[in-house]
């Protein structure tokens, strides 16, 4: 069984560790009996619980250092099987205990973390492929396969990809994927999750099976009502826990081709990348860096794109081609920049280390039309830098699209007294307010691919206006009891 890796070391023994939230009411006796009776492996062992604790939130690294966590589950169960998670969710919603379903808690919103402590579902034991359709293209995989498993497995065994790469691909699982609405590296090439999945199976949380998509044996682009799978691609586990879900996939790639350029502003550069998705034209990787981060991640000096395409040799040279042109009027420069990019483009590390030093630090990636991203660029990181604090404010751009693109924002800041706990998560949640705002007031999504976790909970609301009743509606219809992942996607 593959099981989740700790997301962060605790600075404090066992039994020292606090809870940020503590949860109230723990298990009975009598609830640990019926869970044990519905799956063979439940722990109560305090460092499972510790470990089941968190994700990897930046806000939960830096209480770690003072050797607290933002709240623990009363048990960690960890089903093998749909019949076991069946079993589970409906012992747990006779006896109103939360559920907060787990892959490999590589997120970074505190999606994962146990708010209301009832137990923390470890999905890693449904793990590997079930099924693979190389006429059609379509890969069945269980919940809590991780994707670097996933990808060798079709690479090695089969000649295909996903074409899905997510920096967390290493730790992260396909159940999470779907939790979140992931974007892998390549997405403008391949799409994101929620372009990539086919059909679901999902347990709710009475513990009824529901298969939707192809899975319930719907063709493609089926027009027989609403899609049920995209109801639960994004839900967080709020709706249900996904256990298997039918991926689209795609013939290994014969050629790859990289090409990088110098822009004189990142305006400029947005725009040659708008142009060139006009004409058709989807690289799998476009990532315009400001001249910050061009600085920072590649020591170079001004505004950095970098571009990588795969697939049939005809229609990347022709992509290839078309991006080119487009970036005429700056400066080519050798793929230096992208080995680079390429070569480190799963590192991370860093995170831990700058946390370990008392900087206060984050990312926040969202999304906008392309009218709206140079105002809400200059927007954000102008409010960034107005910050007391702030050591760096800068972004790039990500994962492009017909209609717009992601903006990947970083900010960090550091106090006069590094260990100033007050200060610091003050500037934290300042600095978040400042990008969420100036997201929402430019029309943009308030997540790209992280989702929403804890940390966007307070702009949901806002972000989807009369949409949010409708959501809450069914939250209520299929959680009545309100126990899959409490107080996550803006619920509570």
């Amino acid at each position: 069984m593959r099981r989740s890796r700790p997301p962060i070391t605790v600075d404090s023994a066992q039994a020292d560790v606090r809870e940020r939230w503590p949860a109230g009411r723990p298990l009975t006796g009598a609830q640990e009996r019926l869970l044990a009776a519905a799956c063979a492996d439940v722990s109560t062992d305090a460092a499972a619980l510790i470990d089941s604790a968190t994700d990897w939130w930046p806000l939960a690294l830096r209480w770690a250092r003072r050797g607290e966590v933002p709240a623990r589950p009363g048990a960690v169960v960890r089903p093998v099987s749909i019949d076991e998670v069946c079993a589970v969710l409906r012992v747990c919603a006779e006896q109103r205990i939360a559920v907060t379903a787990a892959g490999g808690r590589s997120g970074v919103c505190g999606g994962a973390v146990p708010l209301r402590g009832g137990i923390a579902l470890e999905m890693g034991g449904l793990d590997g492929i079930t099924g693979v359709d190389d006429v059609s293209l379509l890969v069945d995989a269980l919940a809590g396969t991780r994707g670097a498993d996933l990808e060798a497995t079709l690479r090695h065994e089969h000649r295909l990809t996903l074409g899905h790469w997510p920096q967390s691909i290493d730790l992260s699982s396909v159940g999470g994927w779907l939790g979140c609405r992931a974007a892998g590296q390549y997405s403008t090439r391949y799409g994101k999750i929620e372009d990539i999945v086919a059909g679901l199976e999902v347990v709710l949380a009475d513990g009824a099976v529901v298969r939707t998509g192809s899975i319930a044996g719907a063709g493609p682009r089926s027009a027989t009502g609403p899609d049920l799978t995209q109801l639960f691609v994004g839900s967080e586990g709020t709706l249900g826990v996904v256990t298997r879900a039918r991926l689209r996939a795609h013939p290994l790639p014969p050629v790859e081709r990289r090409a990088a350029w110098e822009f004189d502003t990142f305006g400029n550069g947005i725009d040659a990348i708008r142009r060139a998705l006009r004409r058709g034209a989807t690289p799998a990787a476009v990532r315009l860096y400001d001249a910050e981060e061009a600085r920072r991640n590649f020591n170079h000096d001004g505004v950095l794109f970098i571009a990588l395409d795969e697939g049939d040799e005809a229609v990347v040279d022709a992509a290839m081609r078309v991006l080119a042109e487009e970036c005429a009027g700056a400066a080519a420069l050798s793929s230096d920049p992208v080995d680079h990019w390429f070569q480190t483009r799963k590192d991370v590390s860093a995170l831990g280390r700058v946390v370990e030093m008392g900087v206060v630090v984050d990312t926040i990636e969202i999304s906008a039309s392309w009218a709206q991203l140079p105002g809400l660029y200059a927007h954000a990181v102008l409010g960034l830098r107005a910050l007391e604090g702030t050591v760096a404010a800068s972004a790039h751009l990500s994962h492009a699209y017909l209609d717009g693109a992601c903006l990947y924002f970083t900010f960090a800041g550091l106090g006069s007294d590094p260990a100033d706990d007050v200060w610091a998560e003050a500037y934290y949640h300042g600095a978040w307010d400042v990008v969420m705002r100036a997201t929402l007031d430019h029309h943009g999504s308030i997540s790209h691919h992280h989702g929403v976790g804890l940390v966007r909970s307070p702009y949901v609301s806002r972000a989807l206006g009369e949409g949010f009743d409708v959501l809450r509606r069914v939250k209520a219809a299929l959680d009545p009891n309100a126990i899959l992942n409490p107080g996550k996607l803006g619920f509570e």
